[in-house]
């Protein structure tokens, strides 16, 4: 079954955080169409969180067409319309971001230089229509 985790330090809104790990759960195949999330109940139990933000995430889910609640048995995962990545894809393109990340701190970069170069090229690309 699928478990939400919070970073507490990482400044993101709790709910947004939920809605993420979801979003990007479904768009690398951990997360199929009709699968269950978990109960409001329990990532209330499991995270320690207000009802309200689990609710307050599944509700964002719902309106992103990514889930649908149905009522007395849980939220569901929703076909989507865009590809799910194959777990060979995914499986290389980790790979060989493992590898970049290693060269990348092994040249001397911090975390902050890591994310700035690598939102740098990705929004390159992105203007450059590869993406």
């Amino acid at each position: 079954m699928f478990v939400f985790r919070l970073d507490t330090h990482s400044g993101v809104p709790p709910y947004l955080q939920l809605v993420q790990q979801a979003r990007q759960a479904v768009l690398l195949g951990f997360l199929q169409p009709g699968d269950r999330l978990p109960l409001i109940r329990e990532v209330v139990e499991e995270l320690a969180i207000n009802p309200n933000t689990v609710a307050k995430a599944y509700r964002q889910m719902e309106q992103e067409n990514l889930v649908t609640g149905r009522p007395g048995q849980g939220t569901f995962v929703n076909e989507q319309q865009s590809a799910v990545m194959s777990a060979a894809t995914y499986t290389s393109l980790r790979r060989g971001l493992v590898t970049w990340l290693r060269r990348a701190y092994e040249a001397g970069l911090d975390e902050q230089a890591v994310d700035a170069l690598f939102a740098s090229v990705h929004q390159q690309t992105r203007n450059e229509g590869v993406a």
